[in-house]
């Protein structure tokens, strides 16, 4: 009696949010190119995409899902491959994160998500309902058991399909990318694979959803924990495994070597800004460059995601603008090849001066003043946008966000702000790694992408003489990680005290980073790189009150 086999074919892709007809499209193509399987597996809520949210409870976006599965279902009575496909799902009026099993024309079997995450980007709970322990598919003599993404973050749900006879693990993920997470997903499956002696297969989608930024980084282990393939990240591939009892072997699959830290975080950040732009049509996009070293990766990480056609930068010099930013912004743009135009800001802020100084007086200097210069380049680029209708984006980074040091209608304003969970010292190390090397999927030019100088001076937000960024904050290396400490650790102040910081220094980085929470409510989206980003990862209150104190009395 001949063994039974079945060729799987795992397909990590792309999809948008809410384009059921695009995303069945690129699975079709998938479905003509490998005839040879037997099944087709997507990643998790592959037809809506992940994350869907809300949209998923429109009753008329679930009919629209059901009618496509249903669809899509006819189609394998082809003799074709069957598909295993994500899907958010209803039956018995309650909504579930499910995997579908297509095959000769019909829906043949389904499993529904145990384990809904409901922490940091995850909201799960709120629109799904919870699934029993999943129970193996059956599918041409084959048990297959499917955890969908968060299942097998514990082990209950492969200890339980190890019970009920799963012959192989499938994990079909909508995982967003963070600094580190490989690693740690790569540790749960082989923990997965000792406790059960299965093979399983980790599959991932790729690209950006607003906020978040999908990686892919799919693999597969034998039951021996060994690596059988690893898909590249940040590309769409398919990947075709045999499968037969307790047997799992690549075909023509390759095992790619990990990302380099810098070229792994510049990579999400650039994927992440591509798709929020083509995804939501936007011809491209508008920046101001100052000169310094926000603005210049802002905009090659803009180039090398667009192309330098789609990328206009905006010098926007005031009277205190130096002779070297006004270059180093001009070399910039000529270094990337995209187009630069000069609009000076000195009358604007004449004629608010005129208009308020009579009402206002001495207290339009200092702070007022300066914060004029920022809004004034806002609304220069807001009317580009207008005009144009490209989308403005802003260059902020994590540090400036998190205390306040960034003007809201200012500098904060624009669709899209792509250093958002960026710290000022990765700003530095990514902005070093890009003039040395060329992102794979780049679009923009090989070499130095900006001057050197901007990676050498002090940093300055140029709103009044001689000014420098440690005028009012900490040195940045101090400054992020105290901030590291109050946002991704969640540290109290004697535990960051007794890390070395001054406590006068932690207790005024704490006050600025409550104090801003007002502003960063009404900051644009940005790509979410770290554990905690600000935003839906961390929701404080903007009225509060609350100190620790440095010592008990």
């Amino acid at each position: 009696m001949t063994e039974a086999k079945l060729c799987l074919a795992f397909a990590q892709l792309n999809p948008t949010v809410g384009d059921l007809s695009g995303n069945l499209s690129a699975l079709r193509r998938v479905r003509e190119q490998t005839p040879e399987a037997d099944l087709i597996v997507t990643p998790e809520m592959y037809l809506s995409a992940y994350p869907p949210e809300d949209l998923v409870l429109k009753p008329s976006f679930q009919d629209s899902t059901r009618h496509a599965v249903e669809r899509l279902a006819q189609e394998t009575a082809d003799g074709g491959p069957a598909l295993l496909i994500g899907v958010p799902w209803r039956e018995k009026d309650k909504l579930y994160n499910a995997m579908l099993l297509l095959e000769k024309g019909h829906i043949i079997a389904h499993c529904f998500k145990y384990d809904l995450p409901n922490y940091g980007p995850f909201d799960e709970k709120r629109v799904f309902t919870a699934g029993p322990l999943p129970e193996p598919l059956l599918f041409r003599g084959m048990r297959l058991g499917v955890m969908i993404c968060e299942d097998m973050w514990t082990s209950a749900c492969a200890a339980h399909l190890k019970e009920k006879g799963a012959e192989i693990l499938i994990v079909p993920n909508g995982s967003p990318y963070e600094v580190g997470k490989t690693i740690i997903r790569a540790q749960l499956a082989e923990a997965r694979v000792a406790e059960t002696g299965l093979p399983l297969v980790y599959l991932n989608q790729i690209g950006g959803q607003d906020e978040l930024v999908f990686d892919g980084a799919s693999f597969a282990l034998n039951a021996k924990g060994e690596t059988v393939f690893a898909l590249p990240s940040w590309q769409e591939k398919t990947a075709l495994v045999s499968f037969a009892k307790g047997s799992l072997v690549g075909k023509k699959n390759g095992i790619i070597a990990p990302m380099d830290p810098e070229a792994e975080i510049y990579t999400a950040l650039m994927v992440g800004l591509r798709d929020y732009v083509n995804k939501n049509g936007f011809p491209g996009v508008v920046l101001g460059l100052s000169g310094g070293i926000d603005s210049a990766l802002a905009v090659a990480l803009a180039v090398d995601a667009l192309g330098a056609e789609r990328v206009r930068g905006v010098r926007l010099p005031s009277p205190y603008t130096s002779s070297e930013s006004m270059e180093d912004a001009a070399l910039s743009a000529r270094l990337l090849g995209c187009p630069l135009e000069t609009i000076p800001i000195s009358e604007a802020m004449r004629v608010f001066d005129t208009a308020l100084t009579p009402v206002v007086g001495e207290r339009l200097r200092g702070i007022p003043q300066e914060n004029i210069q920022s809004r004034c380049r806002g609304l220069i680029l807001m009317a580009l946008s207008n005009a144009t209708g490209a989308m403005v984006l802003a260059t902020g980074n994590k540090s400036e966000m998190s205390v306040g040091y960034a003007t809201l209608y200012g500098d904060m304003c624009g669709g899209f702000a792509v250093l958002k969970d960026v710290y000022k010292t990765e700003i530095y190390r990514l902005a070093r790694w890009r003039n040395g090397a060329k992102p794979l999927g780049s679009l923009g030019p090989l070499g130095p992408v900006m001057p050197e100088r901007v990676l050498t001076k002090a940093p300055t937000a140029e709103l009044r003489p001689n000014q420098t960024d440690q005028d009012s904050l900490p040195p940045y290396a101090i400054l992020d990680g105290i901030l590291e400490s109050l946002i991704e650790a969640d540290l109290g102040l004697q535990a960051i005290m007794a890390k070395g910081f001054d406590p006068a220094t932690v207790a005024k980085v704490w006050g600025l980073l409550d104090g801003a929470e007002y502003k960063r409510r009404q900051a644009p989206p940005g790509v979410k790189i770290t554990r905690r980003a600000l935003g839906r990862d961390r929701r404080y209150p903007m009225t509060n009150k609350y100190r620790e104190r440095s010592s008990r009395r």
